[in-house]
């Protein structure tokens, strides 16, 4: 392969918006073991949160996939290779990305969830204390302010 073809291979892969349009492959080999990526994607992002039990699971396909990344990213940068073949590993590490972002996004679907049940027990503290601050929750319980003065 060429060095500008190497080149040009290595910012499609890095350009932003690579993964637009791409799909997910089939079927990749990670580490030495072929996995059914497109199933697994599509079968852990038809359910709207990661149940606790699959969680691990789900991080640890995340890990592999950005390992398997980063060495076919190396191959393509580094190795003697065709322009074929680093066509076939940019198409593949567009497709880990696509679907690395998919399973992304399922952590900020739990993580909207979090924040939002955060803020609803923000927002309950803090009234709360304004209900303190200002007598209304002695006087709604006869024993504040309104008591002692009467």
């Amino acid at each position: 392969m060429q060095g500008y073809q190497r080149k040009q291979l290595l910012e499609r892969v890095g350009r932003e918006g690579a993964t637009v349009g791409a799909s997910i492959p089939e079927e990749i080999d990670v580490q030495g073991e072929s996995i059914d990526l497109r199933t697994f994607v599509f079968e852990i992002k038809r359910r709207e949160t990661v149940p606790a039990g699959e969680r691990d699971r789900v991080e640890t396909a995340k890990r592999n996939l950005r390992r398997e990344r980063r060495q076919r990213y190396q191959r393509l940068e580094e190795a003697d290779i065709s322009y074929e073949e680093g066509q076939e590993l940019a198409d593949a590490i567009v497709g880990l990305d696509r679907a690395l972002e998919a399973l992304e996004s399922l952590g900020s679907a739990d993580l909207n969830q979090e924040k939002q049940v955060q803020e609803a027990a923000d927002q309950k503290r803090w009234m709360s204390f304004l209900k303190k601050a200002l007598g209304h929750e002695e006087a709604d319980s006869g024993t504040g302010r309104a008591g002692r003065f009467q």
